[in-house]
């Protein structure tokens, strides 16, 4: 079943916390195209207001301009709501290792802040953004829950205290929780810009620019990249799903892998532009390997990738093309 087909009662109303974001512009999106009434929570530090604009005049959209670490803003946003998909965070591996105190403050005090507010306000689900990085050190492939190694970096482990919360909020509070272990997402509204732009559409924007991207590293390290509709699919899956499966991680991908080099010169193929690119050495905290055993996603949460990472890939292209401004 695709995402668009599930049906929710008409009066719910849901959260999107760093609404304004990447992910969380997309899924406040999604839920206003099937009719249902979006609230949008964001502090505007990462998340862009242009990315929200174009909700403004639906009279089923609200934006709340706030911060997760401020408890009463979390529960004053949650009055009301049935279903939280919170996204808001600082992501980052090596911003995290610059800046540990602060991913402390943001992504463990702001989601604990909205599972308490959710709490207290009876929310119905809380479906919240977690990471691919908690499976650290661990050379096994595929990923799988249950079986993670040491963290390497103050932002995989942000991510895996915001795990153990879902758990026991779940277990002592009866909040249903759901964390979901995103893998490399990528898609429309992806910020380009920055030190710590994601590779896709940095690539893209920089080769559009005729100018000469610098692989971290050999190339030779593999990611399984998910497109940002089947991310749509597990966070809606997952406020659908029963009791049973709450309190759990989900790894949330395709189920590949592709090796960054050979993304590369895919979208050089894709973009006709002849640029070799440069190396540069690895990155602090990143892992060399990644790809996910989606299976418990699909068995507990109905969780159904209809995107491959061809079919994202070759969208995401024609939508930086269509909006990003020539240098």
């Amino acid at each position: 079943m695709n995402y668009r087909e599930l049906v929710f009662p008409s009066e719910s109303v849901f959260l999107v916390t760093g609404g304004a974001g990447f992910i969380g512009s997309n899924l406040c999106e999604a839920l206003l195209n099937m009719g249902y009434e979006v609230r949008c929570l964001d502090d505007l530090s990462t998340g862009k207001r242009e990315n929200v604009e174009i909700f403004s005049d639906n009279p089923r959209y609200t934006f709340i301009e706030g911060d997760v670490k401020d408890f009463n803003t979390c529960l004053s946003a949650t009055h009301g709501v049935s279903y939280v998909l919170h996204q808001a965070a600082w992501g980052s591996v090596p911003r995290s290792i610059e800046m540990p105190l602060f991913y402390n403050q943001n992504n463990i005090t702001g989601t604990l802040n909205m599972m308490e507010a959710s709490r207290k306000s009876s929310v119905k689900k809380f479906v919240f953004a977690s990471s691919s990085s908690v499976y650290g050190d661990e050379q096994g492939l595929p990923k799988t829950e249950g079986r993670e190694g040491k963290l390497l970096s103050p932002y995989a482990l942000t991510k895996k205290a915001d795990e153990e919360y879902g758990r026991l909020y779940t277990r002592l509070y009866g909040l249903e929780t759901f964390g979901l272990r995103y893998f490399n997402v990528f898609g429309r509204r992806q910020n380009p810009d920055g030190a710590y732009a994601a590779v896709i559409p940095l690539f893209i924007k920089m080769l559009l620019n005729d100018e000469q991207p610098v692989i971290n590293g050999d190339g030779k390290q593999s990611r399984d990249f998910t497109y940002i509709e089947n991310v749509i699919d597990a966070n809606l899956k997952a406020c659908a799903a029963g009791g049973e499966a709450a309190g759990e991680a989900y790894n949330i991908a395709y189920g590949g892998r592709e090796y960054l080099i050979d993304v590369y010169y895919t979208l050089t193929k894709a973009l006709k532009k002849n640029i070799e690119p440069k190396f540069g050495p690895d990155r602090a905290g990143d892992i060399k390997h990644s790809h996910a055993d989606i299976s418990k996603a699909k068995s507990l949460l109905g969780y159904d990738p209809e995107y491959s990472f061809e079919r994202g890939l070759f969208e995401a292209i024609a939508w930086y093309k269509d909006n990003i401004k020539p240098a």
